[in-house]
């Protein structure tokens, strides 16, 4: 990549991260072993990223052979990982496994962001447990200035959409909480009916879709491993 250092090494480990160290590349790469294909949603899950740099990143990408931009079905350009873009997830995970083990989770709470938060539970929401029919859920962070405070998630149809503006339509659940216990909540560090009991977390609305919330709330995909730190 052009704004990389060489290490000037032959050993496979320093020519990998010449490709792959670079501010922002991994997270990148995250983004499409997760799904994401398009610009605007890729910007969604590194919200810090700026464009420029993001659009510089995707063109790095193609240029080392681990993504191909292809024409949309819908206009426009895909990214698509590549065979050795593919190869990449299992580096990811043991990275996510490895950071979720041994990094404390109070350096990990320091880096929150709403929006990166708010996709993530997008992305692994569970629409099964939900009753049919469209469903919104309001998601608040008393805290956070107003451009930030309120979320919503529509699902419909079993598509999940996310808006930082109200929709419109009729409220099923509103939950509440600070954006450090629902990052908590999200990353396993704490649980849901431990921060209600607690008052830290607060459920309003159709009682089925409150009780159901462990079922359709989409969490890290680390949740289940357990950590080495506190």
């Amino acid at each position: 990549m052009e704004d990389r250092g060489g290490y000037g090494q032959f050993c496979p480990v320093s020519m990998a991260a010449e490709v792959l160290c670079t501010r922002w590349t991994m997270l990148v790469v995250r983004e499409l072993l997760y799904g994401s294909k398009r610009f605007n949603d890729l910007r969604r899950g590194v919200p810090r990223m700026s464009p420029a740099l993001l659009s510089k990143r995707l063109k790095d990408l193609e240029k080392c052979g681990i993504i191909d931009a292809v024409p949309g079905e819908r206009g426009g350009t895909e990214y698509r990982l590549s065979s050795a873009g593919e190869e990449l997830k299992p580096v990811v995970l043991s990275m996510g496994l490895w950071g979720h083990r041994w990094v404390e989770s109070r350096l990990t709470l320091k880096n929150l962001d709403p929006s990166l938060l708010m996709w993530d539970i997008r992305r692994k929401l569970n629409p099964q447990p939900l009753p049919p029919g469209r469903c919104t859920i309001q998601f608040q962070y008393p805290e956070l200035p107003e451009a930030q405070k309120n979320w919503w998630l529509v699902i419909d149809a079993g598509t999940v959409d996310l808006c930082n503006f109200d929709p419109g339509y009729e409220l099923n659940l509103l939950v509440r909480s600070s954006l450090y216990t629902m990052t908590a909540i999200w990353m396993g560090i704490a649980a849901i009916p431990s921060e209600i009991a607690a008052g830290r977390l607060e459920l309003a609305g159709e009682r089925p879709v409150a009780s159901a919330m462990q079922k359709w709330m989409g969490f890290s995909p680390f949740v289940h491993e357990q950590r080495a730190v506190a």
